[in-house]
């Protein structure tokens, strides 16, 4: 089991695509690059962010979109805030063959088969939540919020990050933490009253390099789902960590769900955090 890769390792683990990922305001094209370009796979729609939208790539019927939801201050929070998650070191799988069989227990039979690389051309990554022999418990992408599922030891690569990144809509901050302790934090954007930004404890699945404006040079798929979005322009209203060309609404509750950051400080995120970071909304 190896330790954090460094930055050249991380970079090199993303991949040539170009696809559509449907955002919570919208439908932007991104790319992802490596040191050795590969050929582009076809476009297939992927929910993630929160910004202005460009047109769809997929021959769907979408769901029209909400109104765009006014910025606000931070919103108060009517109970108690979770305590924080985040560990020292997370183990992190990473799916070696072209499919992976999921069981919704250890030796049960196979509920679902994913691909790898994943359909924006992103290679398969889990963040390790339990391990029984000869078999780990990963987080999935996939509603409810929380799901989880069963793959082989034999057919993943274990590594371990220090890193997890915390974010408390509350303050509007994200805190980025390194073997446990606090090494950054940052001032965000989070989801509005409306399209509040789901809390739970997640993982990072993507890395995308959006080519046209709004969302600032990095975005990131998570495992969260919107609770209020079940669908939008196409795409399952997954929750993306992303830049902004909108540095105003920073510091504010904006979006429709996302985590926008500025530019310079998601550019810092994507230089450092690999994918199955440990990511946290309280």
């Amino acid at each position: 089991m190896s330790t954090t890769p460094p930055r050249s390792r991380r970079r090199a683990t993303l991949v040539a695509a170009a696809v559509a990922v449907v955002c919570a305001a919208g439908i932007v094209t991104v790319a992802l690059t490596t040191g050795t370009p590969t050929a582009a796979p076809s476009r297939t729609p992927m929910a993630a962010a929160s910004s202005p939208a460009a047109t769809p790539a997929a021959p769907s019927t979408p769901t029209p979109a909400p109104a765009p939801a006014p910025a606000s201050p931070a919103p108060t929070t009517s109970g108690p805030t979770d305590a924080v998650d985040a560990p020292a070191s997370t183990t992190v799988a990473s799916v070696t063959g072209a499919t992976v069989p999921v069981s919704s227990a250890p030796g049960g039979a196979v509920t679902s088969t994913l691909a790898n690389p994943q359909a924006s051309g992103a290679p398969l990554v889990f963040r390790v939540v339990d391990q029984r022999d000869g078999w780990v418990q990963v987080q999935l992408a996939k509603r409810p919020n929380g799901s989880t599922g069963w793959v082989p030891t034999s057919a993943v690569r274990l590594s371990t990050t220090a890193y997890a990144i915390v974010v408390t809509e509350a303050t509007n901050t994200l805190d980025l933490y390194e073997h446990g302790k606090v090494l950054h934090r940052y001032t965000v954007a989070t989801g509005t009253g409306g399209t509040p930004t789901p809390t739970g404890r997640f993982a990072l699945t993507e890395l995308l390099a959006p080519t046209n404006g709004g969302y600032g040079p990095y975005a990131y798929g998570t495992t969260a789902f919107s609770d209020v979005l079940n669908s939008f322009g196409g795409g399952p209203g997954q929750i993306g960590l992303h830049g902004t060309e909108d540095a105003s609404s920073i510091g504010r509750a904006a979006s429709h769900g996302c985590i926008r950051m500025r530019n310079a400080d998601i550019t810092t995120l994507a230089e450092t955090l690999p994918l199955g970071t440990p990511f946290q909304v309280r």
